[in-house]
């Protein structure tokens, strides 16, 4: 019987090459400023227009400030990216949410706010966490420059159908644990070529239970641990927080739509490549201490050691530690960071912001330690304005930034400095991820904010 991947992929099928390989209709496609340019050029270049513009939307991200966004960008490579995207949306009647613009964030936060993103979609954006938006029960995921060409002239995609995954979490999560905590616990135990090869459907009690932007958190990282993508089959939470939105069915077409999206569901007998569950008792809120996301620990554990990994893993290991200088056995509590970043499509959305500042509330900024606060997204600085969030983050020293990728990847202004310690919201640790020789130390918005307040990595659970 089919899983729910299944029955979106067949449906979406064009045309079938072999067994393994046919060509995918792509319903929508989110384009930026980085990994776009090279496609519009290539397409003049063989004089091809964009077939379907109207399943197309564009918002500039990673290289744009979250200061002074009325201001010109002042980063000339940044600055031309930008322009050469806004020039190629209006030669070929592309949508764009312009910097500044009420609808303008990261795109993989604006796609599920605005209702572009909706259950049973095809979503393709040449950025690898396209797997965001299969929190809605999309089959969606990243794809490359020349491929992001290929959409834009047929609105069509040639694909290997991958294996499929279903991982199970559960039971009852524990005081303190977040969605963020659930994704990296699941990657400290299958590695980061744990899902290689396949698409994961997350399910069970403890991933129902999630609100909707927890859930698109956890299909974020799903390709951390190499998969193709990830995604959660819809319920009437995913249609709960579609309902009204400005892309959204209305009225009678909303019915239809909710009574079409109810069947997205993996039957009861269907079938997975693989499965493994998780319980979600033994989940404790995680930091990383290495430069993979699979390099994860419970916050209160100790760094482990590289007994039982083979020889290459083991020089991996030895090499992660010494660029964060850190050393097997070590605590992870107590030691002193530098930086916090709260943002990025992993953890910039209006959740995440409350969950930060209900934890600082009362409390203030370490002096040691420099906060980037930066929402995902023009509507979520919005809501963080009206709902309180930014007076009491600057009540406990914090300021809150214009919307952008900012610190996630070091493409725009918002780089940590050599050396120092990070503790981030993002989805990358890589060497240099946020700045050339920067350590970053992942984590979800509680662990940040106790880090902030206390200017040392912090349990969060000592203060709930």
């Amino acid at each position: 019987m089919n899983t729910l991947f299944d029955k979106i992929w067949e449906a979406h099928i064009v045309k079938r090459i072999d067994a393994s390989t046919s060509v995918l209709y792509i319903d929508r496609q989110y384009i930026h400023e980085v990994t776009s340019p090279q496609a519009f050029a290539s397409l003049k270049e063989r004089g091809i227009s964009v077939f379907r513009p109207k399943q197309i939307t564009a918002s500039p991200d990673h290289n744009i400030p979250t200061q002074n966004q009325h201001l010109p960008i002042q980063e000339p490579q940044s600055a031309k990216q930008v322009a050469e995207l806004e020039k190629n949306c209006a030669e070929n009647g592309i949508e764009i949410f312009p910097i500044g613009s009420e609808r303008n964030g990261i795109i993989h936060v604006i796609g599920p706010q605005t209702g572009l993103t909706q259950p049973g979609m095809t979503i393709v954006c040449g950025d690898s966490h396209t797997s965001t938006h299969g929190a809605m029960g999309c089959v969606a995921f990243g794809i490359g420059t020349s491929e992001v060409e290929m959409v834009l002239a047929s609105q069509s995609l040639l694909q290997t159908k991958p294996m499929t995954m279903r991982i199970n979490v559960e039971g009852k999560l524990g005081k303190g644990v977040c969605s963020k905590d659930i994704i990296l616990y699941i990657i400290s135990k299958m590695g980061t070529g744990g899902g290689t090869g396949y698409f994961i459907e997350f399910a069970g009690s403890a991933i129902r239970s999630l609100s909707m932007e927890a859930r698109m958190t956890i299909c974020n990282m799903s390709i951390e641990m190499g998969a193709r993508g990830g995604m959660i089959a819809p319920d009437q939470t995913t249609f709960d927080y579609l309902k009204d939105r400005e892309f959204a069915p209305k009225g009678e077409e909303w019915d239809k739509a909710v009574k079409r999206w109810s069947k997205l569901r993996s039957e009861p007998n269907a079938v997975f490549d693989k499965e493994v569950t998780f319980n979600a008792a033994n989940i404790k809120p995680m930091i990383t201490y290495g430069t993979n996301p699979g390099m994860g620990m419970a916050i209160n554990g100790k760094i482990p050691s590289s007994r039982g990994l083979d020889t290459a893993a083991k020089i991996s290991y030895k090499k992660a530690l010494e660029y964060m200088d850190f050393k097997s056995g070590d605590n992870m509590i107590g030691k002193p960071i530098d930086y916090v970043f709260v943002g990025s499509c992993t953890n910039g959305r209006i959740e995440d912001l409350r969950a930060f500042a209900n934890f600082v509330k009362g409390h203030k900024k370490a002096e040691n330690v420099t906060a980037w606060i930066v929402p995902g997204s023009k509507e979520v600085e919005r809501l963080a304005i009206e709902e309180g969030l930014r007076d009491i983050l600057e009540e406990a020293g914090f300021e809150l930034r214009q919307p952008g990728c900012s610190a996630c990847l070091a493409m725009n202004e918002d780089k940590i400095p050599a050396g120092k310690y990070c503790v981030a919201t993002s989805n990358r640790n890589f060497e240099g991820r946020q700045g050339p020789n920067s350590r970053t130390l992942l984590a979800g918005p509680l662990v940040a904010a106790a880090a902030a307040i206390t200017g040392v990595i912090t349990d969060p659970r000592d203060f709930l």
